[in-house]
């Protein structure tokens, strides 16, 4: 029997996909750090990224293409579910919506020689970061010569509670490095998200949304491969979005009117 060298290729570029993120994305430890918020290179006028994703569908997380204005089948069937007329479907369909996490490059102070990071985090952390922006006593906290660091503390999840994240940004503004080799990984060697966060193709996406819709499909998928994206999303209420049992036909019929007219 020949060898599936399509499925070979698919395999490799999957588990060097999962090697970047573990080499580029960042996540606070327990207790308190100091990092530092750096120019992206890939969109040097905001270092804020805004990415959708769709967790848990069929045990997988998905990055959506409504991240870069791309039509995302996911996205077509929730809006169908949610215009029905029925209270389940619409709920179901807002389930169905990709969630926004935000990432971020940083350094981290004390690991600058590692490079450069990509912190994800909330809305609830966005906010806060956004306002000190805001905020003409900070200003531009990503700014080179003139940002702040920021010590982090985080508190893990404990009694079924969620990890807490407070931040607080130092008040005096400092360079971001004295070391050439550091600013030059800053300015020239960053990572780009679209290399670490791969998108899906509208069949990819549409595949995966066939198999979530069949219960006995998603039951039998192995629990391996639940999450591509490591336990980046800790801090984030996973939506465990499930078709519910007495639903699956009318969904699955709503299904076949949008993709198979």
């Amino acid at each position: 029997m020949a060898i599936d060298l399509d499925a070979i290729k698919r395999k490799l570029s999957q588990l060097q996909t999962v090697g970047t993120r573990q080499n580029n994305l960042w996540k606070p430890e327990p207790g308190k750090q100091t990092i530092r918020i750096v120019p992206y290179q890939y969109d040097k006028e905001n270092p804020f990224q805004e990415l959708y994703f769709h967790y848990d569908l069929g045990k997988k997380n998905f990055l959506s293409p409504v991240t870069y204005g791309k039509p995302d089948p996911v996205v077509e069937f929730a809006e169908k579910l949610k215009s029905s007329g029925n209270s389940d479907e619409w709920k179901l369909g807002k389930k169905l919506e990709p969630k926004m996490r935000t990432y971020v490059p940083i350094i981290v102070r004390g690991k600058e020689s590692e490079g450069v990071k990509f912190w994800g985090f909330g809305k609830t952390v966005y906010t806060e970061l956004l306002g000190f922006i805001a905020d003409p006593d900070y200003g531009d906290l990503s700014d080179p010569m003139n940002g702040r660091d920021i010590v982090i503390e985080f508190v893990p999840a404990e009694g079924g509670a969620y990890p807490k994240t407070t931040i607080r940004v130092k008040p005096n503004a400092t360079p971001l490095t004295e070391d050439k080799n550091v600013a030059t990984m800053v300015a020239k060697n960053q990572q780009s998200l679209g290399d670490i966060f791969k998108e899906p193709t509208y069949d990819e996406l549409k595949e995966a949304l066939e198999k979530w819709l069949d219960p006995e499909a998603t039951e039998e998928a192995p629990a391996a491969a639940a999450n591509d994206f490591e336990d980046d999303f800790d801090a984030e209420p996973k939506s465990n979005a499930k078709p519910p049992v007495n639903k699956v036909d009318d969904v699955s019929s709503a299904f076949d009117a949008l993709f198979n007219d």
